[in-house]
């Protein structure tokens, strides 16, 4: 295969075509910055990728970590990788000088980081959660948290995780049992098991930092009684800290990150003779989840461009294939012993194609667009801030849910393309597909993310959030109306019946009857979101006189035509506001 493993002109043209990341040097904290910089921070991206992470994909899928009496083994390429990845400066990279960082836009660090969750993205998972967890630190960590804990991993020498589930609960975090106990030294003693812990046990670096959610009140106050703690494998005498592996989980993708159960103070290492896993307070005591969520928010960005990722390079490798398989004739052929041609010439496998197309670079987008808010939040003040702070707010489940939902469809694709070769191990195509499974539920999943949209984000500050997404749609509709008539037509009355459903929904105030439909919400959102970033990129495209206009146009044409239509049955579905799932009696089942 001669496909790279991401584009780097749809990169660029992201970037600084359509985003103009550019403009963000005008400002003091990147300053520093220029299209230079980040273009040389990107290539190395790539070279990294192309290097390190890519070469041991395969091998690292087949041969699972594992573990002994002597502890977790995980491939032999893997460590190095992640070597190289910190020794490049990745790890840090969007941080401040002051913990290692250069300051590099997030928008700039995500599209970096593509470049790895595209080559390996069991191996890139390590430095996902490690980046995510000293972000969570260095916002609200002291200052000797930070330095211990935080910088350490952004150097590459610590790596990090965050230890939400436990067996019993999943996705229910008011059911978290794992209690914490204060010390009259200050510290806390943590006890209890979690579970589906990515990253929790290995010896590639020389600690990990765990950060757990675990009760300090009552259970009976729900996630209130949660507090957050740092728990570290190893104390900083060196000591082992009595977090102790129980369990590796065997995954259909990702099988090169160890996914961990984990018990916490269950002896097996006591520190100081008294029983329980030691671990350090963030924070303040009983707003543990208020502060998870930083990182969770994080991650699920990350969750979705890693989806984007993987769905844009099984795209690349099934149209490098369309374009070089000769089979079959065209439709009007006559004559059977005339020259087959590439099957990039036939009608389904280019619906194929462009479906792939449209799901991979518009989730891309979507990613890049969440961290370009980042971006500008951090570099307005008051109401400006606020704007950019709640349109993000509002956006990220759908950053999550639309990749992790169409990146798997998107791999599906670039199995069928290729047929029978497709679904063998001597392509790439079949472990892509099983790697982005795994995202529909990382971080949240579909009704998760439903529930929080329609449950939480359309509501909060009375539909500010809602009505701000709207209104910048609505932006779009405007500006485009004279060079894309029918597309901002299209996407101005799917917004307009989006609205209408959302008060139908919550007529009544009855949350019961409103959420039963969160996913269908969520289902409607992403497209209407994903269309209108179509429509604002094949603008950009042409506007810039792009090399890439003509398929920007295409695949918006694509996404307008065969795509954004599909929501109109589930709109006029939510809008009889229909309760069959509600009632069903579940002997039915």
């Amino acid at each position: 295969m001669t496909a790279d493993i991401l584009s780097t002109d749809d990169l660029a043209f992201l970037l600084y075509d359509w985003l103009d990341v550019e403009s963000l040097t005008e400002h003091d904290r990147f300053a520093d910055h220029s299209r230079d910089t980040f273009d040389a921070m990107l290539d190395a991206s790539r070279t990294l990728a192309h290097t390190w992470f890519r070469p041991h994909m395969r091998a690292s899928d087949q041969d699972e970590p594992t573990f002994d009496a002597e502890g977790v083994h995980t491939h032999e390429a893997i460590a190095p990788a992640l070597r190289a990845f910190a020794e490049s400066g990745l790890t840090a990279a969007s941080f401040g000088e002051e913990h290692g960082g250069v300051d590099l836009p997030l928008t700039v660090s995500r599209a970096c980081f593509a470049w790895a969750q595209a080559a390996n993205i069991a191996t890139a998972a390590y430095p996902m959660l490690t980046m995510a967890n000293a972000a969570l630190i260095l916002a609200h960590g002291t200052p000797e948290q930070v330095a211990t804990y935080a910088e350490p991993q952004l150097a590459g020498r610590y790596s990090g995780t965050m230890c939400l589930s436990e067996p019993h609960a999943g996705s229910s975090l008011a059911d978290v049992t794992t209690g914490a106990r204060r010390e009259a030294d200050g510290t806390w003693r943590i006890t209890g098991t979690k579970m589906w812990i990515s990253g929790g046990d290995h010896g590639m670096t020389d600690n990990i930092v765990h950060l757990v959610l675990a009760r300090t009140g009552r259970a009976e106050d729900g996630v209130k009684g949660l507090s957050l703690f740092i728990v570290p494998k190893f104390l900083t005498s060196g000591e082992r800290n009595d977090v102790v592996l129980a369990g590796l989980n065997h995954k259909m993708g990702y099988r090169g990150t160890t996914n961990t159960l984990l018990n916490f103070g269950e002896g097996a290492h006591t520190p100081g003779g008294s029983s329980g896993a030691v671990g350090y307070l963030v924070g303040e005591e009983n707003r543990g989840l208020q502060y998870m969520f930083h990182m969770m928010n994080e991650a699920r960005i990350g969750v979705g461009t890693g989806a984007a990722a993987l769905a844009m390079t099984g795209y690349l490798e099934s149209l490098d294939y369309a374009r070089s398989r000769p089979q079959g004739r065209p439709v009007g052929a006559k004559n059977p012993a005339g020259p087959q041609v590439p099957i990039i010439r036939h009608a389904d496998v280019r619906r194929m194609l462009m479906a792939q197309k449209t799901y991979a670079e518009g989730s891309m987008a979507l990613c890049l667009y969440a961290a370009h808010l980042v971006d500008l939040a951090a570099t307005s003040t008051g109401e400006e801030r606020r704007r950019h702070e709640l349109l993000l707010d509002v956006l990220t489940p759908v950053v999550k849910s639309f990749p992790s939902q169409y990146g798997p469809a998107a791999n599906d694709l670039a199995i069928q393309v290729l047929g029978g070769a497709g679904y063998t191990r001597d392509y790439n195509v079949e472990q892509f597909y099983r790697d982005n499974r795994l995202n529909p539920i990382h971080e949240g999943t579909h009704g998760i993310q439903g529930q929080d949209l329609l449950g939480r984000k359309v509501l909060m500050q009375d539909g500010a959030g809602l009505h701000l997404l709207a209104d910048t749609v609505s932006e779009t509709v405007k500006s485009t109306a004279l060079l894309f008539p029918e597309f901002s037509t299209a996407l101005a009355d799917r917004l307009r019946r989006l609205l209408e459903v959302t008060g139908a929904l919550w007529q009544d105030g009855d949350a019961t009857a409103a959420l039963a439909h969160a996913t269908d919400y969520l289902e409607v959102t992403g497209h209407v979101v994903v269309a209108w970033l179509w429509l604002d990129m094949a603008f950009a495209a042409e506007a810039a006189g792009s090399p890439l206009a003509e398929g920007k146009r295409a695949a918006a044409q694509y996404f307008f035509t065969c795509e954004l239509p599909k929501v109109d049955p589930v709109l006029e579905r939510l809008g009889a506001r229909d309760s069959l799932l509600n009632d069903l009696d579940e002997s039915v089942f």
